[in-house]
C-alpha cells in the first residue's frame, strides 16, 4: 500500500516521465494522456501486487518500453502529422509554440540580415561585377557571423565565448582585407576558398553550445553540418525552379528579369538560405531522421567501386595523375566526400554494435582512398621537384597530407575494430578530435600564404 508521500513521489516521476515525452515532436498532447493513463494502470496493478511505488514506476516504464523507439514509433503511425509538422510545430489549440514561433522571427531576421549584408557595399561604390574579389574574400561575412549569432542566442552562451567568437571573426575580417592581392590571384582566391573552412569552426563550438570538448558535441556539430548541405542543396534546387518560373512568365510580357535575378535573388537567396536550412535542421532534427546517414548507405559502395576502378586502371594503364588545379581540387573533394561518408556512417552507427558487413566496405573505401591520397601525394611532390613551390601546389600538398594521415589512422582504428581489439568509440573519437586540424590549416592558407607567396 502507498502512503501519501509515496503518492507525491509518484506524481513527480510520472511528471518526469509526462515532460520527455512531450518534447518528442512526434507524439503530442492527446497521445501522452493516453500513454499516462496506460502507465498508471501498470503502476497500480504492480504496487497491489505488493511492489513499492518505485519498483512499480520503474517496472512499468521498462514494460513501456525505450521512450526514443516509443517516439519513432509513433512517428511512423502518424507520418500524416509529421508532414504538417515540417516547418512549425502547432499545439493543441492550432496555434505555433512561443518557442518555435520566437525561433522563426528570428531566424527569418537574420536571413533578411544576411541577404541585404550582400548588398551593403555597393552602398560604398563596391559593385559585384567590379569588385569580384572583395566579394569572393567576403562572402563569409555576410552569413556565418549571423549564423554563430543565432546558435548564440539558441544556446544561450556565455559572454567569455561570444566574446572569443567575436574576436576570431572580427581578425579573419582584418586578414581578408588587409593584404594587397593581385586580382584574382591565386593566394586570393585560396584565401577565399579556405576562409569559409576555418571559420566554420567558430560555428561549430557555437553550435555546441559548451559541449565541444566532447566527443558527441562534435558529432552533433558534424550531424548538423551534413544535414545543413542536404538541406541546403534542396532550397537551392527549389530556387533554380523559382528563376525558371520568374524568367518564364515575365518574358510573357516582355519583361527582362536577368538583371534582377543576377544582381538580387540569386546572391540574397544564396546567403539568406543558409540561415534558413540551418533553422529547418535545427527544427527537424527530433522529428525525422537524418538523411545523410541514409545517402551514405547509398552511396559508400558506389565511391569504393569508383576508387577501385581508378586504382585499377592506374596500375593497368601506368599513366600517371595530370596535377592541374582543378584536378588537384577534384582529388581534394574526393577524399573529403571519402572522410564525409566516414564520418557520417559513424555519426548513425551504435558503437555497441558487432562488426557487420558495411563495416568491411567502409575499410576497403578508406583504404582506396589512402592509396589514391598516396599516389596523388606523389604526383604533386612531383611536380614540386620540377617546377619549384606555388601557392596551389603547397596548399593541395598540405591538405593531402592531412587527409592521409586522418585516413591512414582511420584504416589502422577501424580494423583493430572488425579484428575485436579496439571499440568503435575510439574511431568515432580520432574523427571528431580531428575536425579542428582542418580549420587551422585553412587559417593557414587565409594568414601565411599570400605574404609568403607576395600576393600572387
Amino acid at each position: 500500500m502507498s502512503t501519501p508521500g509515496d503518492a507525491v513521489s509518484l506524481e513527480e516521476q510520472i511528471e518526469q516521465w509526462r515532460s520527455y515525452l512531450r518534447r518528442r515532436q512526434a507524439i503530442h498532447s492527446v497521445d501522452v494522456a493516453e500513454l499516462e493513463d496506460h502507465l498508471r494502470e501498470q503502476v497500480a496493478g504492480l504496487i497491489a501486487a505488493g511492489l513499492s511505488t518505485d519498483e512499480a514506476f520503474l517496472v512499468a516504464v521498462k514494460r513501456m518500453g525505450n521512450l526514443d523507439v516509443l517516439s519513432r514509433e509513433f512517428a511512423r503511425e502518424h507520418s500524416n502529422r509529421l508532414w504538417r509538422q515540417l516547418v512549425l510545430v502547432p499545439s493543441d489549440s492550432g496555434e505555433l509554440q512561443a518557442p518555435g514561433r520566437m525561433d522563426a522571427i528570428i531566424v527569418f531576421c537574420l536571413a533578411v540580415a544576411a541577404a541585404l549584408a550582400v548588398k551593403v557595399p555597393e552602398f560604398f561604390g563596391r559593385d559585384l561585377d567590379k569588385y569580384a574579389g572583395f566579394y569572393m574574400r567576403n562572402a563569409s561575412f555576410f552569413v556565418l557571423p549571423l549564423l554563430t549569432s543565432y546558435f548564440v542566442w539558441k544556446r544561450q552562451l556565455d559572454i567569455k565565448t561570444l566574446r572569443w567568437l567575436a574576436v576570431a571573426f572580427i581578425v579573419a575580417s582584418v586578414f581578408a582585407n588587409i593584404y594587397p592581392f593581385t586580382a584574382n590571384g591565386h593566394t586570393e582566391v585560396l584565401a577565399a576558398l579556405h576562409l569559409p573552412i576555418a571559420l566554420w569552426l567558430m560555428v561549430g563550438i557555437a553550435y555546441a553550445g559548451g559541449r565541444w570538448s566532447q566527443v558527441a558535441g562534435r558529432m552533433d556539430f558534424i550531424r548538423f553540418t551534413g544535414e545543413l548541405f542536404i538541406y541546403y542543396v534542396l532550397i537551392a534546387l527549389g530556387g533554380l525552379v523559382l528563376i525558371g518560373f520568374i524568367v518564364t512568365i515575365f518574358r510573357a510580357i516582355g519583361i527582362n528579369a536577368a538583371p534582377f535575378i543576377e544582381s538580387w535573388l540569386v546572391p540574397c537567396g544564396a546567403a539568406g538560405a543558409v540561415l534558413v536550412a540551418s533553422w529547418l535542421v535545427e527544427a527537424k532534427q527530433s522529428v525525422i531522421e537524418n538523411m545523410a546517414p541514409v545517402l551514405t548507405r547509398l552511396f559508400t559502395p558506389m565511391f569504393a567501386a569508383v576508387l577501385i576502378m581508378f586504382l585499377g586502371t592506374l596500375l593497368w594503364t601506368g599513366r600517371g595523375i595530370d596535377i592541374a588545379r582543378d584536378v588537384l581540387i577534384a582529388f581534394d573533394l574526393l577524399l573529403v566526400v571519402v572522410i564525409g561518408l566516414l564520418l557520417y556512417s559513424a555519426s548513425a552507427r551504435d558503437p555497441r554494435l558487432p562488426p557487420d558487413a558495411f563495416d568491411v566496405l567502409q575499410v576497403v573505401l578508406v583504404v582506396s582512398a589512402l592509396l589514391a591520397d598516396a599516389v596523388a601525394l606523389s604526383a604533386i611532390a612531383a611536380r614540386i621537384s620540377e617546377f619549384g613551390f606555388s601557392p596551389n601546389r603547397v596548399a593541395a600538398l598540405g591538405e593531402n597530407v592531412i587527409l592521409l594521415v586522418n585516413l591512414a589512422w582511420s584504416a589502422v582504428l577501424y580494423t583493430r575494430f572488425l579484428r575485436g581489439r579496439g571499440s568503435f568509440a575510439s574511431l568515432e573519437r580520432w574523427q571528431t578530435s580531428y575536425v579542428p586540424v582542418y580549420a587551422v590549416w585553412a587559417a593557414i592558407v587565409v594568414i601565411a600564404f599570400p605574404p609568403v607567396f607576395r600576393y600572387i
